[in-house]
């Protein structure tokens, strides 16, 4: 069976993601009180399944090769999109090297000159050598097909490093250094561009970032878009982020306290997600840093939002998160509504932790269903059902629109299960998902193009459409 990794893995699997797939049975252990299993969830039957939208996600890195340089194979895939059943396509335009394939104005940034990508096995450089406008082809086409367009924004990354070279802003301006995030490592605090190779990540406390990132996302809303899709609007794990600048501001948000054991008091040096999890305890300031860095995204995403709106009121404004909210406190976000109570079910959220929960600042939510083939079904976190079912009751409706879905080329890595059940895992995860919330959503096209995958996902459509008219 042929497993295929595109760049875009790295976004959709979240540090936690891949840890999480091994500990699972260590969630259970993060709660003070374990969430029910038989929740009252707000009844999805009220819309029938026909009328709820159903995305596709779009990768730049995975998709270059085809689109890159030929309106004619976009042409071609949005169309088998369309007959699948797809009702949305979300355009990555701004991929993990923090560059764009749309038009700015905004200065540093860069036109996508190449990105790596895997061909016939290699990894391997993909330039883009034309001139026409990537996103409007993608808008021209989509729109013509009768499909809404929604442009996927990588949002806290202004770089990437690999072994075909390095990318983005924070490589040509080494003036943006002390934009990028320091990480809390067993060597000491570091900053990102002194690390390896991968995606590099902003500080989202940084507010010259925030300037610099709400300049782009108005220079995307002038398109004749649907949507506009925040990814990657998160810190960079729970190592991230502890700048001087991080630091003076958590200060002022305990009121003026001095941490004169900084970093230990909030997290000790090299402490893993893995590692908080088998807490018993945790650190004076922990719980506190939590809540400190879910506001620093919440106040991010509004200032997002108002630029975003500012432009074009009638784009809707949303975000991709992973399901996995239990401990999605790893990346510094809470996606939920400030009328779900998080302390109540979870040891490491404070009283507080609630208030910065962002669903209202959201027209959409795109939630990362990514459980294994083998768990479509269920009530819980790590099956794709229970992913979405638990999304909608988190969100308590201040989101309008949650659709949750697979990521289908990334569910298998170790090749445990058969190509016939992958093969009908995308078939049920259709109607499982959008039994249970406001739409399905399919990470990514890529692989339904490998693995002719197409015809499964129109299956599961029909299925899911035909059965609850």
């Amino acid at each position: 069976m042929q497993v295929f990794y595109c760049m875009k893995n790295l976004r959709k699997m979240t540090p936690v993601y891949i840890i999480l797939l091994t500990v699972f049975s260590l969630f259970q252990n993060t709660s003070c009180k374990k969430e029910p299993i038989d929740y009252e969830f707000p009844d999805s039957t009220a819309i029938t399944n026909s009328d709820k939208p159903r995305f596709i996600w779009i990768d730049a890195a995975g998709n270059f090769n085809d689109f890159a340089n030929s309106k004619e194979n976009i042409a071609r895939d949005l169309t088998l999109a369309k007959n699948a059943g797809f009702t949305d396509v979300v355009v990555d335009v701004r991929p993990t090297n923090g560059d764009i394939l749309f038009q700015s104005s905004v200065a540093g940034v860069q036109q996508v000159e190449w990105l790596g990508a895997w061909v016939n096995g290699v990894y391997s450089k993909v330039y883009r050598t034309a001139t026409w406008d990537y996103l409007q082809a993608f808008i021209d086409k989509g729109h013509e097909l009768g499909l809404k367009v929604h442009a996927g924004f990588n949002t806290m990354v202004g770089g990437n490093s690999s072994t075909l070279g390095n990318q983005g802003i924070l490589y040509r301006d080494n003036t943006k250094k002390s934009w990028a995030t320091y990480k809390n490592l067993s060597t000491g605090i570091t900053n990102t561009m002194d690390q390896g190779t991968g995606a590099k990540f902003f500080n989202p406390a940084n507010e010259e970032v925030q300037e610099y990132i709400c300049s782009l996302l108005k220079d995307l809303a002038k398109y004749d878009l649907d949507g506009i899709i925040i990814d990657r609007g998160r810190f960079d794990g729970i190592q991230s982020d502890f700048s001087e600048i991080t630091r003076q501001k958590f200060q002022t948000y305990l009121g003026g306290v001095t941490i004169s054991n900084f970093p230990g008091d909030i997290l000790p040096a090299g402490t893993t997600i893995s590692n908080v999890i088998a807490m018993s305890t945790y650190p004076t300031y922990f719980t506190k840093w939590l809540e400190f860095r879910a506001k620093v995204m919440y106040d991010f995403m509004a200032k997002a939002r108002n630029a975003v709106k500012s432009v074009h009121s009638k784009i809707k404004f949303g975000v991709y998160v992973g399901g996995w909210y239990s401990t999605y406190y790893e990346v510094g976000v809470n996606w939920a509504s400030p009328k779900y109570n998080t302390s109540s079910y979870y040891k490491w959220a404070t009283v507080h932790y609630k208030n910065y929960g962002f669903a209202a600042l959201m027209d959409q939510m795109l939630i990362g269903a990514y459980a294994s083939p083998l768990h479509v079904y269920g009530t819980t976190e790590w099956t794709m059902q229970g992913f979405c079912k638990l999304a909608k009751d988190k969100t308590k409706g201040d989101c309008p629109m949650v659709a949750g879905g697979p990521d289908v080329g990334n569910w298998d890595s170790s090749n445990a299960v058969s190509q016939d059940d992958e093969n009908q895992a995308i078939v049920n995860s259709v109607k499982a998902c959008m039994d249970v919330c406001d739409g399905y959503f399919l990470f990514d096209i890529i692989h339904l193009k490998n693995a002719n995958q197409w015809g499964y996902a129109k299956e599961g459509i029909d299925l899911a459409v035909k059965q609850n008219q």
